[in-house]
């Protein structure tokens, strides 16, 4: 978002309801989402995944969240308690936190059209004009309110927001195919043989999982899926592909607002992707700009000390380059390269650090060689530990993924702590 691009702050904003589904398990992510579900999970050197979709509603001027919790949340409901508490009730403004509870059916959340039919008592109490739905997970900076601008302009009973992907990657997504006037005329849900792009066969254009919908119509369709026998509940495998074919469903293509090319998204669902999107961020010019004081990314963090680094030996020089350190550090005449220290790193001396995200509260003990790592929360790594330079070794005692990186995990190194954060 740049100073240039105007705000759809507005009444259509002040009139939505986000919802925000973080619920999900996140199982490609291993390890890390093992005390965690994957919105907990920290990204980008003092954040949490689900601070973005949030950072999103509060800079788009959408003051009325709710985030439905349901896999392992404790770690994430902390989180919003502590950072998230400071918008005014007295100005009907909230995030409220809507855990499965059992609201409406014995069960817990089934799919996600599910979780938001589970609490439409709630939503029927608040009565917004429009429902934008969100998931929880993904990285990125976007301002709703122009969405919900074109979704209202339009005469959409739905909007889909949408990105091109390549053909491969689309198969983990929602594709869809729009007419010229950009209305959605066929959806299949995780394709096997995604549908291209007409021009462009080698990409196709995908579901953000990022939805608005008309209140009234929304819940006719929720009470609709809910009464069909045999669905799954789900807004992409059984809410989309109804209704394309009796109302107007609008795709709403994820632009740059300056470029007007398709602007930063990233699902990092993957150890893979997780490190490459948190390293990317040390670049000099990063595709997702963290200091832009424009749109800025909200969150809790602990009062801490500044970075420090400390001693000036030859052999021994703490120092860190082409890094991001956050604050609570201390890199005691240790090397930290290409890499990112989230808050309250220790790494000790004659250690180096190469490529590799140090997730918070971890010790590097000394003489310490890792590269291309994700270093879990809580880690106490013992002194001379070698890490990514045997992939047979790591894999015996860590997690290796596809690309070569290496997960550690306090119980990995036989330090079961059991956190929650």
């Amino acid at each position: 978002m740049t100073e240039q691009s105007p705000r759809f702050v507005s009444r259509l904003t002040r009139n939505t309801l986000a919802l925000i589904l973080a619920g999900g398990r996140g199982s490609r992510l291993k390890h890390l989402t093992k005390w965690r579900s994957k919105p907990a999970v920290p990204f980008g050197g003092k954040f949490r995944i689900v601070d973005f979709p949030l950072s999103n509603c509060i800079n788009s001027g959408i003051r009325q969240v709710g985030v439905l919790t349901q896999y392992k949340a404790h770690s994430l409901l902390l989180h919003i308690q502590r950072g998230w508490g400071f918008l005014r009730g007295e100005f009907g403004e909230f995030v409220e936190l809507l855990p499965a509870q059992q609201r409406i059916e014995s069960s817990w959340y089934e799919g996600t059209a599910d979780a938001v039919y589970q609490n439409l008592d709630i939503l029927r109490s608040h009565n917004p004009d429009y429902v934008l739905v969100l998931a929880g997970d993904h990285i990125y900076k976007m301002d709703y309110g122009t969405m919900i601008a074109e979704h209202v302009e339009s005469g959409a009973d739905m909007t889909v927001g949408c990105l091109t992907v390549d053909l491969e990657s689309a198969k983990e997504f929602g594709v869809m195919t729009v007419d010229s006037d950009g209305w959605v005329v066929d959806f299949h849900e995780k394709p096997a043989n995604p549908k291209p792009i007409p021009g462009k066969e080698n990409e196709a254009l995908a579901s953000m999982g990022i939805y608005v919908f008309n209140r009234k119509f929304l819940f006719e369709q929720l009470i609709k899926d809910a009464d069909t026998p045999n669905s799954s509940h789900d807004f992409g495998k059984d809410i989309i592909p109804k209704v394309i074919e009796k109302y107007r469903v609008m795709a709403y293509r994820f632009r740059d607002a300056t470029s007007g090319k398709q602007a930063y998204w990233r699902d990092v669902g993957t150890i893979d992707a997780f490190w490459t999107a948190n390293l990317e961020l040390i670049g000099v010019t990063p595709p997702l700009n963290l200091y832009d004081r424009s749109w800025p990314i909200w969150t809790y963090q602990e009062q801490l000390p500044p970075a420090k680094f400390v001693f000036d030996d030859d052999e021994r020089r703490g120092m860190a380059v082409d890094s991001m350190v956050s604050g609570g550090c201390v890199i005691s005449g240790a090397k930290v390269t290409n890499s990112l220290l989230f808050s309250n790193v220790r790494v000790n001396s004659y250690s180096e650090v190469n490529e590799t995200v140090v997730l918070p509260d971890v010790n590097i003990g000394r003489n310490c060689r890792i590269s291309k790592a994700v270093i879990d929360r809580g880690c106490d790594i013992p002194e001379g530990t070698v890490i990514g330079e045997d992939p047979a070794l790591d894999a015996e005692r860590f997690y290796v993924s596809e690309k070569g990186v290496v997960l550690v995990t306090p119980e990995m190194l036989g330090q079961v702590i059991h956190h929650v954060r």
